[in-house]
């Protein structure tokens, strides 16, 4: 048996993992690896942008798909995290489920029956840059990418943006020029939760800036009624 050659700095590696058993298991079976160092673990409550900082982590292993720890939304948010790679383990096998990963930034992508070693192979390939995802959902984004370029179907996200609540107020409020500190006192939030709030929505209709985000908004139907709400 050919031994596994170990690379002078092991890769850093952080489970941020909602399954408890499934970080516990993964976190025994990774520090049996000498190339691989479990640097943190821990759920969504436990965790910050800030705590990946600190670990100074090169592979995030999370269960969950969620905007705001995918690596195009932690760029946007801390440029020392620019380099930070994503490897998503128990995944649905939707398509458009796998889409959201891949333009969150996600080069790691993994279903519900991967095995260990296909797990721990993973994080080897995710760090060194290599795209994982199943062949299926490969195949399905080459055929996707090419009917892209030909004109023809366009992603489910291109439909009218199916705004919260939350964010037609935000929305309404940046029409109206409100800054961040005035939206958060006006809706009794924290300035932080508001820029996170607007960072979601910025890359959810692809928007470059807040009146790029609110033209494109009114272009798809929405408005502004007298309680400045967008509906």
């Amino acid at each position: 048996m050919v031994s596994e050659s170990v690379p002078e700095s092991p890769i850093r590696v952080f489970l941020l993992l909602e399954n408890r058993l499934l970080r516990e298991a993964l976190d025994r079976l990774l520090r049996k690896r000498a190339d691989l160092l479990v640097v943190g673990r821990g759920g969504q409550e436990e965790c910050s942008p800030q705590r990946l900082l600190e670990t100074q982590c090169d592979v995030l292993v999370l269960d969950f798909l969620d905007p705001r720890w995918l690596p195009a939304n932690l760029r946007l948010n801390n440029d020392n995290l620019s380099n930070l790679k994503s490897l998503l383990i128990g995944m649905h096998g939707d398509f458009e489920h796998f889409l959201a990963a891949v333009c969150g930034g996600v080069t790691g992508y993994l279903l519900k029956d991967a095995s260990t070693s296909e797990v721990v192979a993973a994080v080897r390939s995710t760090f060194k840059g290599e795209a994982v995802c199943p062949p299926k959902l490969c195949g399905a984004l080459f055929q996707y990418v090419s009917q892209t370029a030909k004109g023809g179907c366009a992603l489910p996200a291109a439909a009218r943006p199916d705004l919260t609540l939350r964010q037609q107020q935000l929305v309404a409020l940046v029409a109206k020029g409100f800054t961040n500190k005035e939206i958060a006192s006006h809706l009794n939030l924290s300035e932080y939760t508001v820029r996170n709030h607007i960072h979601r929505i910025l890359k959810q209709v692809d928007a470059e800036s807040r009146s790029e985000a609110v033209e494109t908004i009114l272009s798809h139907g929405y408005s502004l009624n007298a309680h400045g709400l967008l509906s």
